[in-house]
């Protein structure tokens, strides 16, 4: 109720209730100083919940508000702080994450302007790929190792299920790129496998279906990791591995990220320049290309064509490269 006053002014009773007044007290600007928490790695990522590994003692962690919703990924050096005990029931958090020294990115498909981080800090790419049943796609091939080139990542190809299939076409269509190629079938010796992957950070990329799973099962015994079946009518696999996870070797001999089954790779976040610098060799060729040259096979006055025609280049090396240049163009290197 209004009452008056004296003058003639109405006083509001209930002013008193609205809005408080603004703090005069400037608002801090300080902020905590995490740079002494310990440092541990996350190793999976499950409903808001990140799993870490702090010396031997596995951690359950949130993650810092002012990190963003998407701000941590598996293979991410992070500061934690909290319950670091790991006993059950206990929650440390997640308040730093430290520089990447390399990320696999990927988006939906290739006019996706946001780029998908898949991984941070590997070293090591191993597209795994079966010889057959799912039946190998070159295309897909191709695009993941043009995203490790990009990513700064060394590329392995390990052909599963060669007990279904010859894997000498396959063999020779990758060869000239230089990059490791192994073979495996079930119950085989994985001596030269472990070979690639001691003292590294790796990460299996694939199709669903191709064995990435059975591999790190065989890898790493009593793992466990879920693995399932292609599906006869459409000949893809069905997803069994739902995030990615980072499992260390026996004998601490490295690192594996085992991922999801990819059924697409877009590549709108690579440039051609990263294309071409993964390749030393030819790099330093294209100095003498036009400027804004392609390097595709209908590029006009390409020097690559020049270093094949007078010897300085294989044939098999420039097809292969132009191979992957096309999937990230999205067309037949040939067109």
């Amino acid at each position: 109720m209004n009452r008056r006053v004296p003058g003639g002014i109405t006083e509001d009773e209930h002013a008193g209730f609205g809005r408080p007044p603004r703090r005069t007290r400037p608002r801090t600007k300080n902020r905590p100083d995490y740079s002494d928490a310990p440092r541990a790695i996350v190793t999976t990522i499950d409903r808001g919940r990140y799993r870490c590994l702090l010396g031997d003692v596995a951690l359950t962690a949130t993650k810092a508000r002012a990190l963003g919703r998407k701000g941590v990924i598996v293979g991410d050096e992070v500061g934690v702080v909290g319950d670091l005990s790991g006993d059950e029931g206990t929650l440390a958090r997640i308040v730093e994450v430290l520089p990447r020294r390399t990320v696999l990115r990927r988006t939906a498909d290739d006019t996706d302007p946001f780029e998908r981080p898949i991984v941070a800090n590997a070293d090591q790419l191993v597209i795994v790929t079966a010889l057959a049943d799912p039946p190998p796609r070159t295309g897909m091939i191709d695009r993941i190792l043009v995203a490790g080139y990009d990513a700064g990542l060394d590329p392995v190809l390990c052909l599963t299920k060669e007990d279904l299939a010859p894997a000498d076409e396959l063999i020779a269509a990758y060869a000239p790129l230089d990059i490791p190629i192994v073979t495996v079938r079930p119950g085989a010796d994985l001596t030269a496998v472990r070979e690639l992957l001691a003292g590294r950070t790796s990460v299996f990329i694939g199709h669903s279906g191709v064995g990435k799973s059975t591999l790190v099962n065989a890898l790493i015994p009593g793992v466990d990791r879920a693995t399932g079946e292609v599906n006869e009518v459409t000949g893809r696999g069905r997803h069994t591995s739902t995030s990615a996870i980072a499992l260390e070797l026996p004998d601490h001999a490295g690192w594996v990220i085992d991922t999801p089954g990819v059924r697409s790779f877009g590549l709108s976040h690579v440039t051609r320049e990263s294309i071409i610098g993964a390749f030393g060799d030819l790099a330093e060729l294209t100095a003498d290309c036009p400027r804004g040259c392609s390097h595709a096979t209908d590029a006009p006055e390409c020097a690559l064509d020049d270093a094949v025609a007078d010897g300085r280049l294989a044939a098999e090396r420039l097809e292969s490269f132009r191979r992957m240049e096309g999937a990230w163009m999205g067309r037949p290197a040939s067109a």
